[in-house]
């Protein structure tokens, strides 16, 4: 069993080997597994790395994002430009559809909207933001529809979590309910736990996923 302690040193260690993150001051607190980051960083960018890297770290059974993006004077942007910059970037891109997504700016929080056939599509959108100067957050809304028809194979699905050697594990239990995948059971790592969903995410015809699975290790 990892003590508090012992997680926090490795997500602090893993906070200091991150390139991006360098001199960046992020208070750790652990409670139970659950990790809270603190502090301030100039770019959503570095936030979201910090919180990837944070539920990447053996032990760490949920991460708490307290962090709050900051921007100087010289490097502040207004919510016009994001917007353009936003819109510009998502026609450029050849895997998302034009007209697809909705953009909202207010003070800096960007929140997507809309409509996609693929998670990956999701995904994409989320990363283009993310990288760009001036974003303090992202709330995504964009739902999934594919127009696949045919029934979600549970199946296929099962085999493709036991052949990632990511995760390899038989205690995931997978429900199908028409469009919905239902994940349960018990993985190692918060990291496991989001790969799951990732593979489930990748099958055709999944329109919602609720993931279920605990982290840690029976004592």
């Amino acid at each position: 069993m990892k003590t508090n302690t012992d997680i926090q040193n490795r997500v602090q260690k893993a906070l200091q080997w991150e390139p991006l993150l360098s001199g960046e001051e992020i208070g750790v607190q652990v409670d139970d597994g659950i990790v809270t980051l603190t502090g301030y960083t100039d770019s959503f960018a570095k936030k979201f790395k910090a919180e990837k890297t944070a539920k990447n770290v053996l032990g760490v059974k949920a991460v708490v994002e307290k962090m709050e993006v900051q921007f100087g004077v010289k490097n502040a942007v207004s919510d016009l430009r994001i917007a353009h910059e936003i819109v510009n970037a998502f026609q450029w891109n050849w895997e998302l559809p034009n007209d697809a997504i909705g953009v909202v700016v207010e003070n800096g929080w960007v929140t997507l909207e809309g409509t996609l056939e693929w998670n990956y599509q999701r995904e994409t959108a989320m990363a283009i933001v993310g990288n760009l100067l001036g974003v303090r957050g992202i709330t995504n809304n964009i739902g999934i529809k594919t127009e696949l028809k045919d029934a979600i194979e549970k199946k296929a699905i099962e085999q493709a979590i036991s052949a990632n050697w990511e995760i390899n594990n038989n205690e995931i239990t997978i429900t199908v309910l028409d469009k919905k995948v239902t994940i349960s059971g018990r993985v190692g790592t918060l990291y496991q736990k989001h790969q799951t969903e990732k593979i489930v995410w990748r099958t055709p015809g999944v329109w919602f996923v609720e993931n279920n699975l605990e982290v840690g290790f029976e004592n």
